[in-house]
């Protein structure tokens, strides 16, 4: 996934049509079709580059239309061979979009009633749709786009790839796989998350020179690496292991230990001072031979230290009346709390769970992926997933917690409403420990001091930053395991929070 400057806006469609009104009521109101047209039409050029092959143009029947109109235009001014394939009709076009369309046909350019032979092209431009498409593609429209999709050639799409629903990342039936997306005033929480960037390609943001924060004030955002040097200073020389907190990892029942361990060896590794395991399964050894560091013993002991101030409830604990008893007595502590998996199972069917949850004062965050999110909300996983940032934002709202909804683009939330989807991370991450890693190292931040907005955000993207460089280092996607990622996670928390220096 492309990466953009952490706290980048991301817009639901209400609010880009909130932005464009208040752009457009200006003494002086800017040409945003053209703007968009013109920024389209350069990045084509550069895509296109001096092949001399012809681009192919796809104009739909509203204003990403008119965007490709202009873009066309540029084009054709510029000497490349350029045709238009209208599936408008010209007396029904908005005011802008038919000022395109003129311009267009007074160029000069073309429009033709065929599909050209994409085989032969060296550019294909998606401007069918954008950001207003609610209903599915089928008939006519799904036949362009499996067009459009069969064309060897790249493919440009213009604003949002058609058949991505801009604000959820659906396919609607049917949808362009771009190999670049331009989306236009501020990115779209639909080309981070679900299906769209399996569609998006290599996105582009042009801001066609508005202000989009300062219009309206955005409650979305991106997660960029500079998260990571706003959640935790560098460490003083005068310091010692206490200085860093100390985190007790709560689960490990028979079967299932190796999730605890994963956790506490994140928590270790990213910078936790004291990390304790705390195993339900009393037959397992007293030691991580792997990581004789890590302080090893019972559940219940652990919940017991004084000592501890970041509780991390969930990897590997089981349903179970002895996990029920653990994760209310976490919850009734006074020191933040991650939880995770069977820790999520267990709030999702216990009322007194949820009781001891509201009464919390201290921070809490909740890492479910869609399934465990479902759960929570008494809702299926697919209504989850139809609107990841709604159901994160229900989730946040109804614990007033922190909340991760992993996936590909994990949306974060919290309960004043505000959220953000992440940018790093890659298919290898599908894979068993994931989760119980992550709950390590945003346990970690915590203890080391970092806000809990910041530990959840960081630590998201942190995971997903460490398994983009173990790819990068050809040990994955296919066949990337937990346990890889946590030293690069390590390398990249460190080399970025030297940078506040």
């Amino acid at each position: 996934m492309t990466e953009f400057p952490h706290g980048t806006p991301v817009c639901r469609t209400e609010d880009v049509r909130r932005i464009e009104a208040l752009a457009l009521a200006q003494p002086q109101p800017p040409q945003l079709m053209e703007r968009a047209g013109l920024a389209a039409a350069e990045l084509a050029r550069d895509l296109a580059g001096g092949s001399g092959k012809p681009i192919v143009v796809f104009a739909g029947p509203g204003n990403n239309g008119g965007d490709a109109f202009v873009l066309a235009r540029h084009l054709k001014s510029w000497w490349f061979d350029v045709s238009v394939h209208f599936t408008g009709d010209a007396q029904t076009l908005s005011h802008d979009a038919a000022a395109a369309f003129g311009a267009w046909r007074d160029a000069g350019g073309r429009i033709t009633t065929d599909i050209p032979p994409l085989q032969r092209c060296g550019l294909v431009v998606d401007g069918l749709f954008g950001i207003g498409l609610q209903r599915e593609l089928t008939g006519r429209y799904a036949g362009l786009v499996s067009a459009i999709n069969e064309a060897h050639a790249p493919i440009l799409a213009l604003d949002v790839p058609s058949g991505i629903e801009s604000d959820s990342g659906r396919v609607l039936g049917c949808a362009v796989r771009a190999t670049h997306t331009i989306t236009f005033i501020a990115l779209k929480p639909g080309l981070l998350t679900l299906d769209g960037p399996d569609h998006t390609g290599a996105l582009h943001l042009a801001s066609l020179d508005l202000d989009a924060g300062a219009l309206v004030p955005p409650s979305g955002s991106a997660i960029g690496s500079g998260v990571l040097r706003r959640s935790l200073g560098r460490r003083p020389l005068n310091s010692h292991k206490g200085s860093f907190g100390s985190v007790a990892v709560i689960g490990g029942a028979a079967g299932m230990v190796g999730a605890a361990l994963l956790a506490g060896r994140a928590a270790l590794k990213l910078g936790g001072g004291r990390i304790y395991v705390g195993l339900l399964d009393e037959r397992a050894l007293p030691v991580d031979p792997v990581q004789p560091e890590l302080m090893v013993r019972s559940a219940e002991s652990a919940l017991e230290l004084d000592t501890v101030t970041v509780l991390a409830v969930g990897p590997g604990l089981g349903v179970s009346a002895q996990s029920t008893a653990l994760v209310a007595k976490a919850l009734a502590s006074s020191v933040p709390v991650v939880l995770d998996a069977d820790a999520l199972n267990l709030l999702a069917t216990q009322e007194s769970l949820i009781a001891a949850l509201s009464r919390r004062q201290a921070a809490t965050l909740l890492t479910p992926h869609p399934a465990e999110a479902a759960r929570l909300l008494g809702v299926s996983t697919a209504d989850v997933q139809r609107d990841r940032v709604e159901a994160a934002l229900r989730l946040a709202a109804i614990h007033h917690a922190g909340v991760v909804l992993k996936g590909a683009g994990s949306v974060c939330a919290w309960p004043d409403g505000k959220w953000a989807i992440n940018t790093s991370g890659n298919p290898g991450m599908s894979s068993a420990g994931m989760g119980d890693v992550l709950t390590g190292i945003c346990a970690a931040l915590l203890a080391q001091g970092a806000a809990p907005e910041a530990a959840l955000a960081a630590g998201v993207y942190l995971h997903g930053a460490a398994a983009d460089a173990a790819v990068a280092a050809g040990r994955g996607p296919a066949g990337l395991i937990a346990s890889e990622i946590i030293d690069p996670a390590r390398e990249i928390l460190n080399r970025e929070v030297a940078r506040n220096s």
